[in-house]
């Protein structure tokens, strides 16, 4: 890599450096993992850089790489998740989000019930509602197709409402 190259990659480097920290760590729920899973995001962005060019937008290839290898880390992984301190504060596509949680209590809350979701589920909360992607970026960015996105985000947020008691009640059949 050229030298004009290897600045333009540590300029993306260090500025994606923590948005992507807390978007890995909603996905997996533990800050060394989530180092881990950053890690490996760069490495192959360094490994694609001088191709990013052609291909196009090297943030949308650092989000799909990170999201895939904490999918395929999921697949490979049989150990239970380790929870550790706080991650660092929310954000959205790398600007400040209001914080929407009255307390250290309630993050902490919200944060487990995401864990609890099957990873592909969890994977498209974080990228549609956390990082804000549509659903056909977000579809992009995990491989998939628009309806596995919109089956996935449904199934999860059937699970969440099931797990609160805040399920709409059924209508009554008329058969």
């Amino acid at each position: 890599m050229d030298a004009d190259a290897e600045a333009l990659y540590r300029e993306f480097v260090a500025a994606e450096l923590h948005p992507l920290l807390r978007t890995a760590y909603l996905l997996c729920g533990c800050r060394h993992t989530a180092e881990d899973l950053v890690q490996t995001t760069f490495v192959a962005l360094y490994r694609a850089w001088s191709r990013l060019d052609s291909w196009g937008d090297p943030h949308a290839y650092a989000r799909r790489t990170l999201t895939n290898a904490f999918l395929s880390g999921r697949r490979r992984r049989s150990a239970q998740e380790q929870l550790f301190a706080e991650p660092p504060q929310p954000r959205r596509n790398g600007s400040p989000a209001s914080d929407e949680c009255a307390s250290i209590d309630e993050r902490e809350r919200q944060r487990e019930l995401l864990r609890r979701l099957p990873p592909r589920q969890r994977a498209v909360l974080v990228l549609r509602f956390w990082e804000d992607y549509s659903v056909a970026d977000t579809a992009e960015l995990m491989g998939v197709t628009a309806g596995t996105v919109k089956s996935q985000t449904a199934a999860a947020l059937a699970t969440l409402r099931r797990t609160l008691g805040t399920e709409p009640a059924k209508e009554p059949s008329h058969d």
